[in-house]
């Protein structure tokens, strides 16, 4: 079993039956206690998980519900989400992560000739969006889990717009919430170009888990000019930066 697929199984079933014993989960996938080891170092450095005495745990939520974030700083993501529909070129199959700024971003695709592939649940009736399965997310409207992960596999886009909760100095996105991101991954593995969407309070913004390093990244889209140790770091991996107008 390939290690890749090894983390996604222990993710899994951490997040279905809670913490676990190294040997239960060794038992759980058919391998060494010795190999479960190492995966729960590596998964816990990238702050996918805790490890604890003997195993591992779970690491808890902490998005805020849609409704509420999404009246927040409404000035700055509708500025990032003009500016991100402007790269978008017709004809183009769009992958729309989840989040309140790809929301916005959503609304200023209506009427274009595109493909819209997503994994939130936005109610709007001015564009045709196809939607990925999964396990809902009621509290914030996004779908997760394996089967999610399964759709992207199928899945080939143009361009992926990429949501966070934090960018760290080194040039690392960053996310809240554990479960969602296998999927950020999978919609990366998914993409031809990938597009960070994020204003100014996401320098460094907040999030206990890796989704990727800037060398993923193809353009980040902001309202503010990027710190020099940031911007310096995407300018090495060779990602654009793209300035919103205010």
């Amino acid at each position: 079993m390939l290690p890749e697929r090894r983390h996604q199984l222990i993710l899994r079933a951490l997040r279905d039956d809670g913490a676990s014993t190294i040997v239960a989960l060794a038992e759980r996938l058919g391998v060494s206690p010795a190999t479960v080891r190492r995966d729960l170092v590596r998964l816990d450095e990238e702050g996918l998980l805790t490890r604890v005495y003997g195993g591992a745990a779970p690491i808890a939520d902490k998005d805020e519900p849609f409704t509420d974030v999404a009246t927040v700083r409404v000035g700055e993501k509708d500025a990032v989400a003009e500016r991100a529909a402007a790269l978008v070129e017709d004809g183009e199959t769009v992958l729309l992560d989840i989040g309140t700024t790809a929301h916005r971003l959503a609304r200023r695709l209506r009427g274009r000739n595109l493909t819209v592939v997503t994994s939130n649940m936005a109610d709007d009736a001015g564009i045709q969006l196809v939607l990925l399965g999964g396990m809902l997310r009621r509290e914030y409207r996004s779908l997760v889990g394996f089967l999610t992960e399964d759709n992207l596999r199928q899945i080939h886009a143009d361009r992926l717009f990429l949501g966070t909760s934090g960018v760290r100095p080194d040039g690392r996105v960053m996310d809240t919430t554990v479960v969602e991101v296998p999927v950020k991954r999978a919609m990366i593995a998914a993409s031809d170009r990938v597009v960070l969407l994020a204003d100014s309070a996401k320098f460094p913004g907040t999030g206990v888990a890796t989704v990727c390093g800037p060398e993923a990244l193809d353009t980040v889209v902001t309202d503010a000019p990027v710190d020099a140790r940031t911007s310096a770091a995407f300018r090495e991996a060779g990602v654009s930066i793209v300035e919103a107008a205010g």
